[in-house]
């Protein structure tokens, strides 16, 4: 079988450099949703507050900011951990789908928002629920090595 100058069988090799990129873009993508999730909630407590208030929303922002941030740190927790395979993959897709529509709904209902968007948060956390059971049996399904 060919290989590079490692040593590695070649396809060894390639699943190796995938998984690396696999793990720096999820990485980056865990920072985004970390990132926003701290701004948004520092807007929210700052810049918002009066019309949270008014609105009387502040605790909905405040479970939108508190479920991104879990969630980000769910993905940052499967870019490192040694996780790999179907099970692994779909949970991250959940959660990278999930925080927007429910996150992301949240805030927009927050302030004042158009009300259809109401059906939309439990989609989202429909899907951060099937992200966390395919991280269990991700979890489930490594082998000791």
């Amino acid at each position: 079988m060919p290989s590079f100058q490692s040593g590695l069988p070649l396809n060894r090799t390639i699943i190796l450099k995938l998984n690396m990129e696999k793990q720096r873009v999820l990485t980056a993508i865990a920072a985004i949703f970390g990132l926003c999730s701290v701004a948004l909630g520092a807007f929210g407590a700052h810049a918002l507050d009066a019309r949270l208030e008014a609105l009387e929303t502040r605790e909905v922002w405040k479970t939108a900011v508190d479920y991104q941030m879990w969630h980000a740190l769910a993905l940052l927790f499967l870019a490192i951990s040694p996780l790999r395979g179907r099970a692994a993959s779909l949970a991250s897709d959940c959660f990278c789908i999930g925080i927007p529509l429910f996150s992301g709904s949240l805030y927009w209902l927050a302030l004042d928002g158009p009300r259809w968007l109401g059906p939309i948060t439990p989609l989202g956390g429909l899907s951060m629920i099937i992200g966390w059971v395919m991280l269990m049996i991700a979890a489930l399904q490594t082998k000791n090595e």
